[in-house]
């Protein structure tokens, strides 16, 4: 059946215009948003009667059956729910300095099909992209719905946040400040509001992706291959021992990462990373990062 992110920031509406689809019992009507009426019912020629899979993120997914289809809307039934997220067993947000064109979409597509859950767009010295303030929330939105899309592909229903960019600096500077905001977020009941597209502004504020925030258990940086240097952090195997170990990642440029950006990350606690010897493109260093964490959590070296 085919798979349908429910989004409920509706495209056209205010942020709390369609329920999260667990405050509706099975067997209830829901409408659909824009976004699936247009996909589904219009460019798939949906009837009524079909079924097809809902998902919003919050958890889980849901059996729908086309109730009714107008030209601008369409309803469906809730029949079940499946409690299954498909998540990977790590944590892991990226910091991926953005490139131009398809190779971000392919970085943000595979990196979302191997379970990253949250990418931070960054920009650095050696970078191709610069947005514009204007050009942000369009970006956004794209590399956002780049996620989504590929969630409905791979079955994952919990989609990857696409963090608004930040400058390396800003970024870097943070992570020195996370052991201050996991003990802030330890008395403050208050969710982080997280910089993300309009599209997933709710979800974010989950608890699911609330330990974006906390202290991870490791921070590496995807390196050159250099002489003398370790393959991989002592720590790693360690690290991905335990039950839901927390990953960051930090990928640079086609150029990389100028002198100063290196011995920032450094400072800030980012071990060099170097898998293999050849040099690994931008767009590809997610895809072998995030599938050797996972080859080696299941392996628990």
């Amino acid at each position: 059946m085919r798979r349908f992110f429910y989004a409920i920031n509706n495209d056209n509406a205010d942020a709390s215009s369609l329920p999260k689809l667990d405050e509706l019992p099975l067997g209830s009507n829901v409408e659909l948003p824009d976004s699936v009426v247009h996909h589904w019912c219009r460019v798939l020629r949906a009837n009524i009667g079909d079924q097809g899979i809902l998902f919003d993120g919050f958890g889980g997914e849901y059996t729908v059956e086309l109730q009714a289809i107008s030209k601008k809307n369409a309803t469906a039934t809730l029949l079940t729910h499946i409690d299954d997220d498909r998540t990977a067993p790590t944590i892991t947000q990226i910091g991926l300095v953005m490139s131009r064109g398809e190779r971000m979409d392919y970085a943000i597509q595979k990196a979302t099909e191997l379970g990253v859950t949250a990418i931070q767009l960054l920009s650095s010295h050696h970078g191709e992209v610069t947005l514009k303030p204007a050009q942000v929330e369009k970006k956004l939105a794209h590399w956002q719905q780049v996620a989504i899309a590929a969630c409905e592909q791979c079955g994952l229903n919990r989609p990857p946040l696409i963090l608004a960019p930040q400058s390396i600096n800003e970024w870097l500077s943070n992570t020195n400040s996370d052991a201050k905001t996991t003990e802030a977020m330890a008395t403050d009941v208050t969710k982080t509001q997280m910089a993300v597209s309009s599209i997933v502004s709710v979800l974010s504020q989950d608890p699911y992706y609330q330990i974006l925030d906390g202290l991870s258990d490791l921070c590496m940086q995807m390196s050159v291959p250099a002489a003398g240097q370790p393959a991989m952090p002592s720590a790693l195997p360690d690290v991905l021992k335990k039950q839901t170990p927390y990953i960051k990642l930090l990928i640079g440029p086609e150029g990389g990462l100028s002198q100063d950006e290196c011995q920032q990350a450094e400072s800030a606690g980012f071990k060099p990373w170097q898998i293999g010897t050849r040099v690994l493109r931008t767009e590809t260093a997610p895809v072998v990062a995030l599938s050797t964490i996972s080859a080696l959590y299941s392996w628990k070296l």
